[in-house]
């Protein structure tokens, strides 16, 4: 995971598509952009049609033949297709400029006959790789933009597919809302990932710290404090369209916004105790490091403390007076004058030892008074 992650400055820096001091409403797909596809699913309570890499012309067909028709465009490369999509339904032009510059906060904007939702959804992955998802809301039509193939959507399809649920006899507004939900219940997945790295590391940094382990810590650090900017937004998006009550969305699709804010917040709870304790095991390997560096510093001290009277008795006798004084040392001329400055040697160093021990400086268990 670590060599796989990217920086959020890079994510943020690659959505910038819009030149500086460009004119308000210019769609321009920029270089890397992924090639623009159509996917239509026209559906009501009872049939269905699907078309896959459809026409901008039958798009126009099906419109009004059904309760609900949802257009997906995946991929932001063809600014054509782009503004046709936006000229047959009515969409404004600085709306499409939003759908093609993704870098923009989850947020909801009334356009008198539609209402313009843009909300994050992570990439399937073992990262957090987040994309814009853009969607413009009508009375019988839903449409979602995507910056690449691959979204956590597959579960609502097969359910409009197999007529489970609420999903086909209910409006375009019940679908924004399970897409809505769909987004923020794919961060779970990612947070499960990110959970067990957090508990793997806290195993690591407890039992020692290690080099890397400070690099893997900020690199979760950036990545939770990136998905706290994404999930963020999407709570006062969702208390938005909660609150002003907007004509497009029927008072029980607003009660099934609340459990979409409700996980909203749970998602910040999740991500703030992630981040909690990412801060900790930073704590928990600085202090790990001073107490290996302590000890360390503990044990030169003691070697250096014991040598300090064995180089204070080498030296007494090291320096050689002979015996024509009465007052020079008698043990340079005894027979075992030697083994007795070893043997002193040797005791000195065993008392210091028993002493350091006996106060808990060596492991000991300190006596108590």
């Amino acid at each position: 995971m670590r060599s796989q992650r990217k920086s959020a400055l890079k994510l943020i820096r690659a959505r910038r598509r819009t030149a500086p001091g460009a004119m308000p409403g210019t769609v321009a797909p920029g270089a890397d952009a992924a090639k623009s596809r159509l996917d239509v699913i026209a559906y009501g309570p009872g049939d269905i049609v699907e078309l896959t890499d459809a026409s901008l012309a039958d798009v126009v067909k099906l419109r009004g033949k059904h309760p609900v028709l949802w257009i997906n465009v995946t991929g932001l490369g063809d600014a054509g297709l782009i503004l046709g999509v936006g000229e047959a339904f009515g969409l404004h032009r600085l709306a499409l400029e939003d759908v093609v510059n993704a870098h923009q906060r989850p947020k909801a904007e009334d356009f008198e006959d539609h209402l313009f939702i843009v909300t994050i959804e992570p990439k399937p992955g073992a990262l957090f790789e987040p994309e814009q998802v853009s969607m413009f809301l009508g009375p019988d039509y839903l449409l979602t933009f995507q910056e690449r193939a691959g979204d956590c959507f597959d579960p609502i399809r097969e359910r409009i597919r197999g007529g489970k649920g609420r999903s086909r006899s209910s409006g375009p507004d019940y679908l924004c809302y399970a897409l809505l939900d769909a987004a923020l219940d794919g961060f779970y997945p990612v947070l499960d990932r990110y959970g067990d790295e957090l508990e793997g590391l806290e195993i690591e940094v407890v039992e020692g710290a290690s080099e890397g382990q400070v690099s893997r810590i900020n690199g979760l650090k950036r990545d939770l404090l990136f998905m706290r900017r994404a999930v963020w937004p999407q709570r006062e998006m969702i208390n938005t369209l909660i609150r002003d009550e907007h004509p497009l969305f029927a008072p029980h699709t607003r009660l099934h916004l609340r459990d979409c804010y409700d996980h909203a917040i749970q998602l910040m709870d999740i991500i703030e105790t992630y981040r909690e304790i990412a801060s900790g095991l930073v704590d928990i390997h600085i202090s790990s490091i001073t107490a290996r560096l302590n000890e360390i510093m503990k044990v030169l001290t003691v070697i250096a403390t014991i040598f300090i009277p064995l180089g204070f008795i080498a030296s007494l006798y090291g320096m050689n007076f002979d015996r024509a004084s009465p007052w020079n040392m008698p043990e340079l001329g005894w027979r075992y004058g030697y083994p007795f400055s070893l043997a002193l040697m040797a005791g000195s160093a065993g008392l210091m030892l028993w002493y350091f021990r006996a106060k808990g400086w060596l492991g000991g268990k300190r006596r108590r008074r």
